[in-house]
């Protein structure tokens, strides 16, 4: 029993204790979870896809009730039937996609539902302005509350975002794969704030996929796997910095996470071959610049950029749908620049399209039948030439969802039935399977938990070591960085600079994304300012 002098730890921030979600048809969501978080702190909250984790998070914001368990704020019970009940309660999340309206200002979207009035009815803009930038000031958020949103990165919307939630007094902050968009800049940027936020005795609970991140910023990490905890650890200075602590942490918290070791990281191929995509002054006459760039078969070439600026209308050019104004795209030696999308299909290009739900698969009808996009005019899918055989597309995309490893029950079900990893493995297996000479990877692994993106980066490797090209756009310069052979980086629709990953680093890189120049030789600095 302890002492009289004992002191007494103090009450979490937050409690959860035995939540369980269970939702109809049976599926269990949540299984009993406890979770603690300490007040003033960073927590790390780490799981595949399907884990739980966010809906563990919805239950403590009020977005869904629990089947059964409960929450305790400092020691307190509590109970929200809406997210207004959790905001009462100091309780704020970030959700991964934006709320905001782009078209108001940040005053007027942090005071929306909630606008301050004088003593004469009218509205209180200038005062709210100020309180706004008086918390902006006070986070070192450098955020002008006259600014419209629209015209704002992607990091300062984030930011926004945060200072919505502090601007409504939460104490409490959830946040939901916050760097996922973010630039290297942008993300030590957002550290730095939620450091900030933990100094000054804000408690936060971080999601996210990025082990590195949650190692370099969490002080607990939690690590869920289907709707349990599997396992805790304190993350302290040691493991912070590169050397065997760290790597011990990492490999513990991913084989949590998977329930295994993952493999070793994609190896390094052999000299690269022939050109399989040349583009020549290829320029569409509007967004994009006069590009020149090549892929070489055996080789990945990874393209980075602060998103919008000009990735998707260069994927749209290679393949076609997007048509060249001026200079030439050669595949394979063969001029192809004014062949239809069809047309470069049949010659040798793959494409895994970065929306998965719009431009990749039709979520209404079956597997099967998702499956066969693409393949429609081959032979033998046809029965005397004309009519497609039922039987034969269904055992192609069988032997599809079995080598890539798709979870569904039946290759009849909707694609909509699928999750969100199991529709990106069937789309990655489908543009595979075709061995295309040329595969265009557009955010491949973008919401893809460890173990479906250590499986797309296999795939992609493995392509890479079967001679082909492979064209990897990412928003994220760690997969950028760890697959690629070279590197470029594409600013306002121009190529702004070429590098192999050796000779660069995560930080030059963003330096280069958003303030870089080409000088007259066509190398890349970082400018000044």
């Amino acid at each position: 029993m302890a002492g009289p002098d004992a002191v007494q730890a103090p009450e979490p921030a937050v409690r959860l204790r035995g939540i369980w979600k269970t939702y109809s048809g049976g599926v269990q969501a949540n299984r009993g979870i406890d979770l603690a978080v300490r007040a003033g702190s960073i927590h790390g909250l780490l799981g595949e896809n399907g884990a739980g984790k966010s809906t563990l998070m919805k239950v403590l914001f009020g977005l869904v009730s629990p089947t059964r368990g409960g929450i305790e704020l400092s020691g307190r019970k509590v109970r929200f039937g809406s997210p207004a009940d959790a905001l009462e309660a100091r309780v704020g999340m970030v959700q991964q996609h934006f709320s905001l309206i782009p078209d108001f200002t940040v005053t007027q979207n942090l005071i929306l539902g909630n606008e301050p009035t004088t003593r004469f009815g009218r509205l209180a803009l200038r005062a709210a302005a100020a309180r706004i930038q008086e918390l902006s000031d006070r986070y070192g958020f450098r955020i002008d509350p006259n600014a419209r949103v629209a015209d704002m990165s992607v990091g300062a919307r984030q930011r926004v975002e945060i200072l919505k939630i502090l601007h409504r007094g939460a104490e409490v902050l959830i946040l939901d794969e916050p760097t996922a968009a973010l630039t290297p800049q942008e993300s030590a940027e957002l550290h730095g704030v939620l450091r900030t936020l933990r100094e000054q005795g804000r408690t936060v609970i971080f999601i996210s996929h990025k082990l590195a991140e949650v190692i370099d910023l969490c002080d607990r990490v939690t690590v869920l796997r289907d709707g349990e905890v599997v396992g805790e650890r304190e993350i302290g200075p040691e493991h912070r910095g590169p050397g065997p602590d760290r790597d011990a942490v990492e490999r513990d918290l991913a084989r949590m996470m998977v329930g295994r070791d993952l493999p070793a990281g994609p190896g390094r191929p052999h000299a690269p071959g022939a050109p399989v995509l040349i583009l020549s002054g290829a320029t569409d006459g509007g967004a994009l610049a006069p590009i020149d760039m090549e892929v070489r078969g055996g080789e990945i070439v990874g393209l980075a950029g602060v998103e919008g600026n000009g990735q998707n209308e260069l994927i749209e050019l290679i393949l076609g749908i997007r048509g060249c104004a001026s200079g030439r795209i050669l595949l394979n030696g063969t001029d192809v620049t004014r062949w239809p999308v069809d047309r470069r299909l049949r010659a040798g290009i793959g494409h895994i399209a970065e929306d998965r739900q719009s431009a990749a698969l039709v979520m209404s009808m079956p597997v099967a039948e998702n499956a066969l996009l693409g393949y429609q005019n081959q032979p033998r899918f046809h029965r005397r030439g004309r009519w497609l055989s039922v039987q034969r597309i269904r055992d192609f995309a069988a032997e599809l969802v079995r080598r890539f490893d798709v979870r569904t029950p039946s290759v009849r079900v909707t694609a909509s039935s699928l999750s969100g990893g199991n529709q990106q493995k069937l789309v990655v297996g489908r543009e595979l399977a075709r061995r295309p000479s040329l595969i265009v990877a557009a955010q491949p692994t973008r919401g893809l938990d460890l173990a479906a993106t250590s499986f797309v980066h296999e795939e992609l490797d493995e392509l890479r070591a079967d001679g082909r090209g492979v064209l990897l756009v990412s928003l994220d310069l760690t997969e950028i960085m760890t697959l690629s052979d070279r590197i470029l980086v594409v600013s306002g629709g121009a190529m702004v600079g070429s590098a192999r990953p050796s000779e660069v680093d995560e930080e030059t890189l963003g330096l280069w994304m958003t303030r870089g120049r080409t000088d007259r030789t066509g190398s890349v600095e970082a400018a000044a300012t």
